[in-house]
């Protein structure tokens, strides 16, 4: 008879089968007469698979450097060969479905909430006021991304994109004693990058592509905190609205596509704008997220925070393709996100 750990073993190497044989190495291009030269250019600008080439569109593959509307053709060509993207059966995509995996929040009756935790192959976007929680619940994920989980999850590293200047690695640490983890494995696990300008965010998508490639299932979560207040700073006034929907529009495709193309969890946060309109409806609460619809319909899930008394915080299913609409309360600890105590 198999032991427990012998099971735990077993699924444990499968879920890193597929994990290897996840994506596509664009270098099996050369296979189909696309140049090493030609590969180069697309890795520069983060396109590393097969699946990221049929993801991009001819016209931006044409903005590369060096590729030619004939080279494009058949380059694209080329990534039709090695995969077929058409239709399947629902079936068929049920099946691909398993590989998502979900990273703990560190509370029970949150994790509850979003059905396991926060879902790899989606966006997730946590809104709120200051003091609500969406900083100390990025730096708990930092933590709990690393911690073998359910199913199999392995466990494995993060990248923080900072926004705000709000990452603290002795925070990091603090989190690592509630989970009896030793410090510097958890602060060598996160690849940390302060972005300046919303142009420098969208850059350092290009090489989250590539370290996600190189380092092939290894990392499992990419936290930006905050998407908007570079996108807020850089664009002022309605004049400045529609371009500034347009980049973030394209931020969070790219965010959507690395998801998929490399089964990681996505996880970013918001900030809270006031809604002077709201006055005029009666609303409940005169405070909407900013980022308007472009930033609305790209998350998969959005949580809402509010403040609860004392350290108590309570979060609530905003938008979710397949979680009812609902609420958990947990609290922020010296060990980061934990349950409220009653």
């Amino acid at each position: 008879m198999k032991t427990l750990e012998d099971q735990a073993l077993e699924d444990e190497s499968g879920y890193q089968e597929d994990e290897e044989s996840f994506f596509q190495d664009i270098e099996l291009l050369q296979k189909h007469g696309i140049n090493a030269a030609d590969i180069k250019k697309l890795k520069s600008v983060g396109i590393c698979t097969v699946k990221g080439i049929q993801m991009t569109t001819r016209r931006a593959l044409c903005n590369v450097k060096g590729l030619s509307e004939a080279k494009v053709d058949k380059i694209k060509e080329a990534a039709g060969k090695l995969m077929i993207c058409g239709f399947q059966a629902a079936s068929e995509y049920s099946i691909k479905r398993k590989q998502v995996f979900h990273i703990t929040t560190g509370s029970l009756e949150f994790d509850k909430l979003l059905g396991g935790g926060v879902e790899s192959m989606a966006i997730t976007e946590a809104f709120g006021e200051f003091r609500t929680g969406k900083t100390q619940l990025s730096h708990t994920l930092c933590v709990t991304a690393q911690l073998p989980g359910e199913y199999g999850y392995p466990g494995g590293k993060v990248i923080f994109i900072d926004s705000e200047n709000t990452f603290r690695p002795e925070r990091l640490k603090d989190i690592a004693d509630r989970f009896s983890v030793d410090h510097e494995a958890v602060l060598d696990n996160v690849l940390y990058a302060r972005a300046y300008t919303s142009e420098h965010q969208m850059e350092l998508l290009d090489f989250v592509a590539a370290k996600f490639h190189e380092e092939g299932g290894v990392f499992k979560l990419l936290i930006i905190d905050s998407i908007m207040a570079l996108f807020r700073v850089d664009f002022s006034g309605r004049g400045e609205l529609a371009e500034r929907q347009q980049k973030l529009a394209q931020m969070l495709s790219r965010l959507q596509k690395i998801s998929e193309e490399y089964n990681v969890a996505v996880f970013v946060t918001n900030q809270m704008t006031a809604d002077p309109g709201a006055g005029m409806t009666f609303q409940a609460d005169p405070k909407k997220p900013i980022g308007g619809h472009v930033l609305a319909h790209a998350s998969t899930t959005r949580i809402s925070l509010r403040k609860g008394r004392a350290e108590l915080r309570i979060a609530k299913i905003f938008d979710s393709p397949d979680m009812p609409e609902n609420e958990a309360t947990f609290a922020i600890t010296a060990g980061g996100i934990s349950d409220a105590k009653d």
